[in-house]
């Protein structure tokens, strides 16, 4: 098979697999999970790529790591530019996910209100919702093959649930509501009117009745946080029967009613790229990043560090012959440094070590936001690793109707495999320089540019491994990257 495929490449430049003639489907390895269990999704790619199952074997060569990109003919919403590309050997298959859909949004019966998953009867009617979502996985790809299958429908059914309050745009969103969905309005005493200005004294009675206003985009994004709760809390469950390996990072876009909300669990990266400026819409939670709130957990639940690990960091590991000195650390109190005299109790392995990407939590794991890992434990210990995990992702939100967007201004989302050898004024250029060379109209112009970005992160495989033009180490991860044009919808028109 493997053979047969590599015959029909000869002729290709660069390991590149450009799409043509293949026949449907995307073909599926079944890899068991350890346990016994079968897996909740066999491996697979995204659907969109529309993978032969020879193609599929042939994307997880390590040696020449191939490029997969849309077929010619493939169409995604908002003509989104795709490319991915496996890892240098690190693990046996490509752990990233992605997944890219068009959904609509609508009422639900009392029936169906808050259920798992909805089903959809696929008669595009209700209000259109876009999502784009790259999955990062570790420790196998099972959590980020469920998560890319799922968490869209999720959001869409937890957004579903408020429809009737998405359609009235205009009004704030009732504070309270019956079982049934409808606004609950709580009766006032006579007399008791609402005080405007808080500092100034007011009757009891009208202070409680006071009213906070709740705008609708804080109400989706709320929705959004919620429905990743569910994913993880899903995962967790299926796990009872399923084989569902490892967890990840997730990155997801949404457009809802020409607005983008952008959430990030982990450390992959969006930013939008408008008029040559760059603007972030994601944050990296790392052990880093999170020191503080990590580091607070150890201190309030200390049975959490299993006797084994001290909450405080230090610059380097304690020495026992150092106990009575002096040295710096600090604590979830503390962004600076100070010295404290080293106790017994210090000695124990600091909850976060290293620097930079080699930072790791419990000597562990190096993000701390992503959905799955539950099984995950301290090697050679019973010390359970995700309470210090947090499936919550930060949204942030861009309007699409406050600015005029051209062809060449878009977002790019990519896992890390991207931004761990590219900065964002790198990707910037590289796009910008990428799509003013591409016809306006040329429908394969984001995948293009997503195959350049991919290619620059990558490198070129020499004597000592993958290079960049510079000479400096390219990028051995799995490597996922999407190009979405703002002015999308305008596009498909």
């Amino acid at each position: 098979m493997i053979s047969k495929v590599k015959n029909a490449m000869s002729t290709l430049v660069g390991g590149m697999i450009p799409h043509g003639h293949h026949q449907h489907g995307s073909g599926n390895a079944q890899n068991s999970g350890s346990d016994g269990l079968p897996p909740r999704f066999a491996y697979s790619r995204p659907e969109f790529l529309d993978l032969t199952p020879e193609l599929l074997q042939y994307s997880t060569e390590h040696a020449s790591r191939p490029v997969l990109t849309l077929k010619r003919d493939s169409r995604l919403p908002w003509r989104t530019g795709y490319a991915e590309v496996i890892n240098a050997g690190k693990s046996m298959l490509n752990e990233d996910q992605a997944s890219c859909e068009l959904l609509y949004v609508k009422k639900i019966s009392g029936k169906q209100r808050n259920s798992t998953l909805l089903e959809d009867n696929g008669d595009g009617t209700g209000i259109p919702l876009h999502f784009w979502g790259v999955f990062d996985g570790h420790a196998g790809s099972g959590a980020a093959i469920m998560a890319s299958k799922l968490l869209h429908r999720l959001i869409r059914d937890r957004l579903s649930d408020i429809a009737h309050l998405l359609e009235n745009p205009d009004a704030a969103p009732p504070i309270c509501l019956t079982k049934n969905g409808s606004p609950y309005q709580l009766e006032v005493k006579k007399g008791a009117a609402v005080e405007e200005d808080p500092d100034s004294p007011v009757d009891p009675a009208a202070r409680f009745h006071m009213e906070k206003v709740i705008s609708l985009e804080s109400l989706v994004m709320g929705t959004i946080e919620n429905a990743f709760k569910q994913m993880d809390d899903l995962i967790e469950k299926e796990k009872a029967s399923y084989s569902i390996s490892g967890g990840c990072c997730a990155l997801a876009a949404v457009n809802l009613m020409g607005k983008l909300y952008v959430a990030n669990a982990g450390d992959s990266r969006a930013i939008i790229i408008r008029n040559d400026e760059v603007i972030p819409m994601s944050s990296e939670f790392t052990p880093e990043s999170e020191r503080q709130r990590l580091q607070y957990l150890g201190f309030l639940r200390p049975e959490l560090l299993g006797n084994e690990f001290t909450h405080i960091e230090f610059p380097r590991r304690i020495q026992h012959k150092e106990l009575g000195k002096k040295m710096l650390f600090r604590d979830h109190t503390m962004a600076g440094w100070a010295y404290k005299t080293i106790v017994e109790e210090d000695l124990k392995f600091p909850l976060i070590y290293g620097e930079g990407k080699k930072a790791r939590v419990m000597a562990t794991i190096g993000v701390t936001r992503g959905l799955g890992d539950h099984d995950l434990k301290v090697y050679n210990s019973n010390i359970h690793i995700k309470p210090f995990l947090s499936c919550c992702p930060e949204v942030k939100v861009y309007n699409l109707e406050d600015y005029k967007h051209g062809p060449d201004d878009v977002m790019v989302m990519g896992t890390d495999g991207l931004w761990d050898v590219t900065t964002d004024r790198e990707v910037a250029d590289a796009v910008t320089g990428f799509l003013s060379c591409c016809e306006p109209n040329d429908p394969m112009r984001y995948t293009l540019a997503a195959q350049d970005l991919l290619m620059r992160s990558r490198g070129v495989l020499k004597e000592r491994g993958w290079r960049l033009p510079n000479d400096r180490l390219g990028s051995g991860d799995d490597i996922t990257v999407f190009v979405i044009p703002l002015a999308g919808q305008k596009l498909e028109t």
